[in-house]
């Protein structure tokens, strides 16, 4: 109880931090503003860190309790079901057209989320995300973070420990500068993407099922060990591994290593991640690929107090390093050879205006190793030089006229697409006519 008493207390002084968000179903369930733990959804506080670390479960409403007893279970539960939800309206268009098809698509929804999410029972609470996508027109199991956690010492300073069942390397991470909550926050999925991505950046996103442990010690050091295994939705089992291009095999070894300090009005995490993993490409038996990705990260904000409100600058950048053996790849002809590297560089800034306004500004850059059959020949989607190189910024305007609701624009402008500026992939087209404006309406309830 004392150590409830204490995290309690340090969230309702950490609350008076001008940044304001979240998932409506937190907010009901601690009785403070979504702003207390986000600035940008999903860009955190130092509140909203802290709440997750310690399992989602802290709670200003009243619960059922049981005390329990040495035969008799103990029971922690809200008394109300943590439901919520979001609805997202948008309309993308490209600088040029992609042939065949209308330009200017407007999508009613994009996407439309509910969550259960909140304290599940004592030191166990849950982010659970079902998302419906107007493009594939169906619901889908999306991100989600099941927790345990709990707080001891440990060499006399304090201990924050737990852990985390999750289906998306890097979900469970506390910061805004790796893949899962990493920049841009929200994106158009009716336009042209680029070939090439790291497995740990997005690649095994809802496809997988792992296990870990967390710590964070003295408020400075933290660790996540996580082991995956394969768990492709909508197949029977057991698992055959056909028609899937990642099946793990044996466990594949996820690890998050960070620090991060405060000093006056600043704030800095700097950190590592990243995974291994061995697969068999559309089966479990046969010739394997092998990924080692790894990664380095940071995240800097700095408050600027002002008369009426704080401002806030806060920063993001992250490196990936993937080097691959696609020996099962080439065994299928899917690739010409098997060595291969790739190297992905994100950086973005934004400043926040009080909690109403953000302007962000991102860039991205991703090279690697040349290949013209695993980076093919196609109209638009496609590389004519076999190169992944693509690289460009985007610029981000958000606007919060109430907290819960979001208006966005958003303009992706590409220097290099699938490895060139102009007739990038044989057909003529430029990396410029990929060029997005995106706008897009978000409802939180």
């Amino acid at each position: 109880m004392k150590a409830q008493f204490t995290l309690v207390a340090a969230l309702l002084v950490l609350a008076a931090s001008p940044e304001v968000y979240g998932v409506p179903s937190f907010a009901r369930q601690t009785g403070l503003a979504c702003s207390s733990c986000h600035t940008t959804l999903p860009e955190l506080t130092p509140l909203g860190r802290l709440f997750k670390l310690n399992g989602y479960t802290m709670t200003g409403i009243k619960e059922i309790t049981s005390p329990g007893g040495q035969e008799e279970a103990k029971l922690n539960l809200l008394e109300w079901l943590p439901l919520s939800g979001f609805f997202q309206v948008s309309e993308a268009s490209t600088n040029s057209p992609q042939p065949g098809a209308q330009n200017g698509n407007i999508e009613f929804p994009q996407a439309a989320s509910l969550f259960l999410a909140g304290e599940m029972a004592s030191h166990a609470g849950a982010m659970i995300q079902f998302t419906y996508s107007g493009i594939d027109d169906h619901f889908g199991w999306d991100n989600t973070d099941i927790r345990y956690a709990n707080q001891g010492k440990f060499a006399g300073k304090d201990l924050a420990y737990g852990l985390t069942f999750n289906n998306n390397p890097t979900v469970e991470d506390l910061w805004n500068d790796t893949p899962a909550w990493g920049f841009p926050w929200v994106a158009p999925d009716s336009t042209p993407s680029p070939m090439a991505a790291a497995l740990v950046d997005g690649g095994l996103a809802q496809d997988v099922g792992g296990l870990g442990a967390y710590a964070m010690w003295n408020d400075h050091f933290y660790g996540d060990v996580t082991g995956y295994r394969s768990a492709h939705l909508g197949v029977g089992g057991p698992n055959t591994g056909q028609g899937y291009a990642v099946n793990i095999e044996g466990i594949a070894p996820y690890w998050r290593f960070a620090y991060q300090t405060t000093k006056g009005n600043n704030y800095l995490e700097v950190g590592t991640f990243g995974m291994h993993a061995r697969s068999t490409p559309n089966g479990v038996v046969g010739p394997e690929d092998d990924y080692t990705d790894t990664a380095a990260d940071f995240q800097y904000e700095r408050t600027l107090p002002l008369a009426k409100r704080n401002d806030l600058i806060s920063v993001h950048g992250v490196y990936i390093h993937e080097s691959a053996n696609l020996n099962g790849t080439l065994a299928q002809g899917g690739a010409a050879f098997a060595p291969h590297d790739l190297n992905t560089w994100r950086l973005d800034a934004t400043y926040h205006v009080g909690n109403r306004y953000a302007a962000t500004l991102g860039s991205f850059v991703t090279t690697g190793t040349t290949d013209p059959v695993l980076y093919a020949q196609s109209p638009v989607g496609g590389s004519a030089s076999g190169d992944p190189r693509t690289d460009g910024l985007i610029t981000q305007f958000a606007y919060w006229p109430v907290q819960n609701i979001e208006l966005t624009a958003q303009y992706r402008n590409y220097f290099n697409f699938n490895g060139r500026a102009t007739n990038y992939d044989g057909a003529g087209r430029k990396a410029s006519g990929n060029n997005a404006l995106y706008l897009l309406v978000w409802f939180i309830f």
